[in-house]
């Protein structure tokens, strides 16, 4: 009957058992942490950090503004497909508006990107000349 009981035991234990999980979760998080600093520490060292220039990019202006040129062009693809298209099974069909869907996002982005540097090259040429 003393094993039967173990339910009282096996909650201390279980509480025991958490407070460690919870105590090397934690040792793991500040090793992997430390060892982030380490990495980024050497990479500041000569004025780079990759992590740092991903996020910038991430929130700058124009990736909102590329988002959303690209959700708008295939919107527009994936409507176009679902009044055009009548032949074929259904699921062909989805498959072929979802894959001119992607076309198109990746053409408008590619198209506004393109616009985006000529206006950059533009700009440092009218520097350069001033």
């Amino acid at each position: 009957m003393a094993k039967k009981a173990t339910g009282k035991t096996g909650t201390k234990s279980g509480g025991k058992a958490s407070g460690k999980a919870a105590s090397k979760s934690g040792t793991v998080a500040r090793a992997s942490s430390s060892s982030g600093r380490g990495g980024g520490g050497g990479s500041k060292s000569n004025g780079f950090d990759a992590s740092e220039a991903f996020v910038k990019l991430l929130q700058s202006p124009l990736m909102a503004e590329l988002v959303a040129v690209a959700a708008t062009a295939a919107l527009a693809a994936l409507a176009e497909q679902g009044f055009t298209s009548s032949s074929g099974s259904r699921g062909k069909r989805a498959g072929n508006a979802v894959k001119a869907a992607g076309k198109a996002a990746a053409a408008a982005v590619g198209r506004r990107l393109g616009t985006e540097m000529d206006e950059i090259k533009k700009a440092a040429k009218a520097g350069a000349k001033a």
